[in-house]
């Protein structure tokens, strides 16, 4: 099975007709939970199967950081979606989204301790021996750091990785977003993750409100983080770069220009 490459794009079904009409695209990510797990996939990602374009489930609710173990039904239905798009790898998020039975309803940031390491290193364990293919972990973008942290990000993320196995979604926006809300710098986040773990790299655009960035996904993607892309890419390039978009849709001519933006700044092949 061929990786994701190249530039792609989050394929959500109000831009359904937008991506099906890109030339060049080779990848797109769909929510896993989007997806039935008996099928049928939905018209337009089915047509994208039969073009030869990679389809990465990107799941949501598996809650990889929560101290319980994680749900055999999510997972299996992460699992089902996998085989129905014929995926090359899963994503899920280094987060937990329920806790003592309530369900939060977004994705929460952990402490990084090592009592956490040990619960998103137990969880990923239980859903890699049902997954069919390889996951990789995405960070997630926080406004706030918990006081009983241990480890500082690149180390609590680098130890989850080496002891999972598992493959890097690195968030290029949600890395802009920590380092601008933290007073960090974030090229000495990337000078420490192990970039030769990325399988693809999610982009997406954000604002400020009340003192701080929020990594909304439905704003344009600013320049600092099409620069910060630039500065990954001038590292070590990641197999492919994604465009997530979940509302507020702009006018397709826009949208091609972020992606044309996208492909600039990475030096990968227009998709447009």
């Amino acid at each position: 099975m061929t990786g994701p490459a190249g530039v792609g794009i989050g394929w959500r079904p109000e831009i359904a007709g937008f991506v099906a009409e890109l030339p060049g695209l080779r990848f797109v990510e769909v929510i896993a939970e989007s997806v039935p797990a008996t099928g049928p996939l939905p018209d337009g990602l089915a047509a994208l199967r039969e073009r030869g374009v990679t389809v990465v489930p990107h799941g949501v609710r598996l809650s990889l950081g929560g101290a319980e173990p994680v749900d055999p039904a999510r997972v299996a239905h992460l699992a089902a979606v996998a085989d129905l798009t014929g995926a090359p790898l899963v994503s899920e998020h280094i987060a937990f989204v329920r806790a003592g039975g309530l369900e939060a309803g977004h994705l929460l940031p952990l402490p990084r301790s090592r009592e956490a390491v040990a619960a998103v290193c137990a969880n990923v364990a239980r859903a890699q021996a049902e997954l069919p293919v390889p996951i990789a972990l995405e960070p997630i973008a926080a406004l706030f750091d918990w006081p009983d942290d241990e480890l500082d990000e690149a180390a609590f993320l680098t130890e989850i990785l080496e002891r999972t196995g598992a493959l890097l979604l690195l968030d290029v926006a949600n890395v802009y977003a920590n380092a601008r809300n933290r007073g960090t710098d974030p090229l000495a986040l990337l000078a420490r993750l192990p970039l030769e773990r990325i399988a693809y790299a999610h982009v997406a655009g954000g604002a400020e409100h009340g003192g701080f960035y929020h990594d909304t996904h439905t704003d344009p993607v600013p320049r600092p983080v099409l620069d910060l892309v630039g500065e990954l890419c001038a590292r070590r390039r990641p197999p492919a770069l994604l465009l997530e978009r979940d509302g507020h849709y702009p006018p397709a001519d826009v949208l091609r220009t972020e992606l044309d933006a996208l492909a600039a700044a990475s030096g990968f092949p227009a998709v447009t």
